[in-house]
Order: structure tokens, then sequence, then C-alpha cells
């Protein structure tokens, strides 16, 4: 038993809105399909919960951990994880902008719900998701390109092509918590939707934006992280609140 959990990059990303402590947001949201960790269940007799990988929080605040605390309420929850434990091979960088940790939460919860058939549907786990983390109902829906809005609950499918995304990202950490925070309080201006940005297809987005039209976040971090503009190149964008930088290659899978 073992899926991909993939990346993802937002190919834009604009603040349209407060809600309480959270910002709403307008973006297109893509799967980077080179890009994964891989989440296995391998039998085991643990009797609880045990989750392997390389991470750097404590497990409480595990992705993981977090989404099986909400899904133990199912009886079938409680006893395939008395049999089987969770390892996750990480090769999505931490703090990178790229989701990991959302990834592998909504990856986590898709499969629960397959081997341990809970027949919830994508509507019901994107709800679970959502109390994990913003970015988790992307993945539990694996579009591989979807507009997505309001915290991140509200994601509609888009179609296009399957793009071939490059990813580097330097050994810069930054901040997420920091970056918003700095945001609202010196850059944040209400916005319309961008409607006409969800209509378009995500290399012609590219094609009409420059590295800080595309993400509202990218200059704030770069405040926080001046070393962050020494990747800043010619056709490379960033990815969330940073530190991974992408661009799409011309070749198309």
């Amino acid at each position: 038993m073992c899926e991909k959990s993939y990346a993802k990059v937002n190919i834009f990303l604009k603040i349209v809105g407060l809600r309480g402590d959270y910002h709403e947001l307008n973006s297109r949201f893509v799967r980077v399909k080179n890009l994964y960790d891989e989440v296995s269940f391998i039998k085991s007799n643990e009797k609880e919960l045990k989750i392997i990988g390389n991470f750097s929080c404590p497990i409480e605040k595990n992705t993981v951990y977090k989404a099986y605390k909400l899904l133990e309420k199912y009886k079938k929850v409680e006893e395939f994880f008395k049999n089987y434990y969770v390892k996750i091979d990480k090769k999505i960088p931490e703090f990178a902008g790229l989701g990991g940790g959302s990834s592998n939460a909504a990856t986590f919860i898709n499969m629960v719900n397959r081997y341990c058939e809970l027949n919830l549907n994508k509507d019901e786990l994107a709800q679970i998701g959502k109390s994990v983390g913003a970015d988790v109902p992307f993945f539990i829906y694996e579009y591989d390109s979807a507009n997505v809005k309001g915290i991140g609950e509200v994601v509609e499918k888009f179609d296009e092509e399957t793009l071939d995304i490059e990813v580097i990202t330097p050994n810069i950490k930054c901040n997420t918590g920091e970056i918003f925070k700095l945001f609202r309080k010196d850059y944040f201006e209400e916005k319309s939707e961008y409607k006409e940005l969800f209509t378009l297809k995500s290399d012609k987005i590219l094609e009409s934006l420059n590295i800080f039209e595309a993400n509202d976040l990218y200059k704030v971090a770069l405040k926080l992280e001046p070393k962050l503009e020494e990747f800043s190149k010619n056709s490379w964008f960033f990815s969330g609140s940073g530190s991974s930088f992408f661009r799409i290659n011309s070749g198309k899978n």
C-alpha cells in the first residue's frame, strides 16, 4: 500500500480579503508530477498509530497525525492502525511553498478512506482535510490543476495540459506566519476576484505577469529574506510563501 503525494506550485497567488485570522485568496494550484513523497501503510503489530519519516516537527504537529486524530472516530480506522504503521518517504522540501505537509495529509486521508472502506465522497473528505490545513482540500480532490478560492476550501477543477514544471528550492526557510503577519500589517489591500486569470491556462498567465505580479507574498518574503533575490531569475516564479521558485519548461508531458 504505497501512493504518491505530489507537490504543488501556485501559478498565481493573490490575497483578496481577510476572514478573522485567515487570508482569503485567489490562486491557481498545479500539481508537480515529477516531485512527490510516498505514503505507505506497512503491516505491523504496533497496536497504536506509528508514523515514520524525516520530519522536523513533533508528532503532535505532523499533518498526518492531525488527520488521523480526525479519522479515528471511525472504528474501522482505529482497528486498521493496530495492524499497520505509516511510512512517509520525503522528497518534497519543507518550508518551501510546495505543500508537502498538506499533500501528505490529503494522501493519507484518501488512502484511509479507500483501505478502511469509509465510503466518504471527496467533498466529505475535503471537509475533514480543511481542519488540518488550508491547502489540504486541493490535494484531496487530486486535480492536476485547479482554481482555489476562500481560505483554500473552494477548489474548482481547471482543465489544461499537464505542464512540465521545474522547481528549485534554495536553502532558505521562509516563515509563513511571519510573512502573512507582515503582509497583513503593511501590504494588504482588499481586491475583487481575478476572474480573467481563472479563465487562462497557466502558461498564458505566467507569460502575462512578472514574479511580483504573480504572487502577492513575494515582495514580503523578499523583505524578510533578501537572499531570495539571488534566485529570482528571468522566467522563474515564486510559489506560495516560499522559498521555492519554479518555471514551466517548453516541453509538455
